[in-house]
């Protein structure tokens, strides 16, 4: 009746073993480190560069603890060090090294602080929780994205379009303009727009055209379709985060969180950053990207060679570091550049990048490119006004609006290049709505704070237990111990941000914790006053208060899920750590307490009694 069966003992050994592995790292006091970031969109971070810092160290002597690469979206390589000052010489010798030139930085050299916990802990990815501005301090940033900037702007390079999608087709207009959120396009009689109509639809298939009579004339009007306004907007929001994650790896700073918040809100929270002015310089600054010929003249050729710029040249360097001679003048720069995306030819089956200019820049790309087949265009990144060359492929043919460009790429790279063009710039405009700062000594009292909080509960909870409910009170304070361990293992291993709202939802949970076991030991002593023998009240208390248990923490856990869907910030980190602490708080109550209970009375067939404080018989 009250025994287990041996898989569900281990099953609760292996959960409280995983529990207490992923809880550990959180103890191990945090080491000085340094962070290694690109500066430069062109420039990667790869493990390579990892062996290069760690030979850098090796020959300079400075100890370090370990190398690491971390990949992602925001690859970086991070070192660990012995002690502040180590630090600062690491940050100083890795500057100088890895960049020859300081005006011009490679690499952005960062300090930071890592967790200590053993190799063998992160080599199962066991890693301590992150945590959030609250506690351990920096800025937040909640920036409002113009969408109607970002629609407007799309709408004005397709009404240039329509006018040359119409006269390929030898259909004459009175004129193309944006009006409002459409185009629309003016002719002289109806006969021409029937002829217009499906020309548009076939050529504009992302706007839903309409034939309208505008006094003596027609006007074709065109308006964007539900599912491509939304993909216009999510797109707009997407690279706006991506030059966001490009410009914050200048700030030197870890797990940097850049998340959607709703249709068109951006939350930039920058743990560890105490400079809200260089925070928003960064984050705020517009790159522009620029398209140039390659002077490959044999003049220019002969300078290169002496080391000189002929005039109306720039020297620049390419991904691979070798150095170009391009022309000043610009053929077409980012604002006519209306998309980019990763592709595959298909007679050669190569990687590609197709791109997609507006009218003006078509046509300028066209003359140009006509001129020029066999020589070499520079795509060309500008920050701060430094260039930096993203790719210089090959003109094969005449192009036009919609071109490809090709040469030596790999699936990641052209995904890459198409990634660097379409964010070398926002989308849409952005304006931060709301800013706020946390210091670091506010973070350090908000983490005492929240601690001694948890443990005051946790001891009064504990005390409370043990005195009015005996052995079972004791058995309830275990359970709810291992609910804290397996919930702090949970959060560490999901690499979950911890918050003070975070901090208050385990505060919350160890009582909702305790609470299912006060209802399956008030139910023990229900049984046991209406005469139940001790045993079947040990069952038909876990059995029938079950149910009960379920049922509140299920509805619960509705609540919860709700805060997350809805909230945001501080409300969905207590969401998060909420939810979590019903589904352990579930498990320890019910499984790990009984569990203990039947180790300590299922093999004993007569029982004279209960440890469960004192019993009120029925008269």
């Amino acid at each position: 009746m009250n025994r287990y069966p041996a898989w569900k003992y281990v099953v609760i050994a292996v959960a409280l073993l995983a529990g207490l592995i992923y809880t550990l790292p959180n103890f191990f006091k945090p080491v000085p480190a340094v962070q290694v970031a690109s500066v430069k969109p062109t420039i990667k971070v790869e493990a390579a560069l990892a062996a290069r810092v760690e030979d850098i160290l090796k020959k300079k002597g400075i100890a370090n603890s370990g190398v690491f690469f971390e990949p992602g979206l925001s690859p970086s390589i991070k070192v660990r060090l012995d002690s502040d000052d180590v630090q600062l010489k690491a940050k100083d010798i890795l500057e100088k090294e890895l960049n020859p030139d300081q005006s011009d930085p490679v690499y952005v050299v960062a300090l930071n602080l890592l967790s200590s916990s053993p190799a063998w802990l992160t080599a199962i990815h066991a890693l301590p929780m992150y945590l959030g501005l609250d506690l351990r301090g920096g800025v937040h940033f909640l920036m409002q994205v113009d969408m109607n900037a970002a629609l407007a702007k799309r709408l004005d390079s397709m009404a240039g379009d329509s006018r040359s999608i119409l006269r390929d087709k030898n259909i004459r207009t009175n004129g193309a303009a944006r009006v409002g959120q459409s185009i629309e396009v003016s002719v002289a009689d109806l006969e021409t727009a029937n002829r217009a109509l499906p020309v548009l639809q076939d050529g504009m298939a992302d706007l839903d055209w309409k034939v309208t009579p505008d006094g003596a004339t027609f006007k074709l009007a065109g308006a964007f379709k539900p599912a491509a306004l939304k993909l216009i907007q999510d797109n707009a929001l997407k690279q706006n985060i991506t030059t966001l994650h490009n410009r914050v790896n200048q700030l030197g700073t870890s797990e940097p969180v850049i998340q959607r918040q709703g249709d068109d809100r951006i939350v930039v929270e920058l743990p560890g950053v105490q400079d809200t002015a260089r925070a928003k310089d960064i984050i705020g600054r517009t790159a522009t990207l620029e398209a140039r010929m390659v002077d490959s003249g044999p003049e220019a050729l002969t300078a290169a060679a002496a080391g000189s710029v002929p005039f109306g040249d720039e020297r620049f360097l390419d991904p691979n570091g070798i150095p170009l001679l391009v022309k000043k003048e610009v053929v077409f720069s980012g604002d006519n550049l209306t998309d980019a995306q990763p592709n595959v030819d298909g007679q050669t089956q190569e990687p590609v990048v197709n791109l997609n200019l507006d009218t003006k820049g078509a046509r300028v790309v066209r003359d140009v490119s006509r001129e020029n087949i066999g020589q070499r265009m520079a795509l060309i990144l500008f920050e701060k006004g430094k260039g930096s060359v993203i790719t210089a492929p090959v003109i094969r043919g005449e192009l036009g609006a919609r071109f490809q460009i090709s040469g030596a790429m790999t699936p990641e790279s052209a995904a890459d290049t198409a990634l660097l063009l379409r964010a070398g710039a926002l989308a849409a405009p952005m304006e931060i709505i709301e800013e706020r700062t946390v210091g670091p000594s506010l973070g350090a009292d908000n983490i005492a704070r929240g601690f001694l909080s948890t443990v005051y509960g946790f001891t009064a909870i504990s005390i409370f237990m043990v005195i009015y409910y005996v052995l079972f009170g004791l058995v309830s304070v275990i359970a709810l111990a291992s609910n804290l361990l397996l919930l702090v293992a949970l959060l560490s291993a999901l690499q979950a941000t911890l918050t003070l709202p975070g901090m208050a939802a385990i505060a919350l949970t160890l009582g909702m914790a305790i609470d299912s076991n006060v209802l399956i030991n008030e139910r023990i002593r229900e049984e046991l006053r209406n005469g139940t023998p001790p045993q079947g009240a040990i069952n038909a208390g876990y059995e029938r208060a079950f149910g009960t248990i379920l049922d509140s923490n299920i509805t619960t856990l509705i609540a919860g899920l709700s805060l997350y869907a809805f909230g945001s910030g501080p409300v969905r980190g207590f969401a998060v750590v909420h939810c979590l602490g019903i589904i352990t708080s579930i498990f320890s109550s019910v499984f790990v307490s009984r569990g203990i209970v039947n180790l300590i009375y299922g093999r004993r067939k007569k029982l004279a009694g209960l440890a469960i404080g004192q019993v009120w018989k029925a008269a």
